[in-house]
């Protein structure tokens, strides 16, 4: 049997909520070791300088992250009415996601498996 009323339990489980502004992509197709890569180099700095660095990195990943890192801001911006100048890179990380698998022909009728690795990347800004 839960404890207290309904209304009770979703009061407390939203006042644990994080307030922070935020923006979680699903399914990226880019593996999450690569991502990381990625995500590493912004940890910590401020969004503008963030942006930047992601803006002029050559690896496939820093497209998805940019365009990520650009929902956060802007969600930071109109949800909650943050400052840009402000804003910093609380958190980022990586998750792994499902796996695509595909079958490669090979010599003498085999088949060697290509696993297509899908990630869950979030990015949480805060204020300074």
């Amino acid at each position: 049997m839960a404890k207290g009323h309904r209304s009770q339990i979703k009061r407390e489980r939203n006042a644990q909520k994080d307030t922070r502004p935020s923006a979680k992509l699903s399914f990226a197709r880019v593996p999450v070791q690569k991502a990381c890569f990625v995500l590493d180099q912004i940890r910590g700095k401020d969004a503008v300088t963030a942006l930047a660095i992601v803006e002029y990195n050559p690896r496939y990943a820093s497209e998805v992250i940019a365009k990520l890192l650009k929902s956060a801001i802007a969600n930071a911006e109109n949800n909650q009415g943050k400052n840009r100048e402000n804003l910093y890179v609380a958190e980022c990380y990586a998750n792994r996601g499902p796996i695509m698998k595909r079958i490669r022909p090979r010599a003498q009728g085999r088949a060697y498996r290509i696993e297509k690795r899908l990630s869950h990347i979030t990015i949480v800004l805060d204020e300074r």
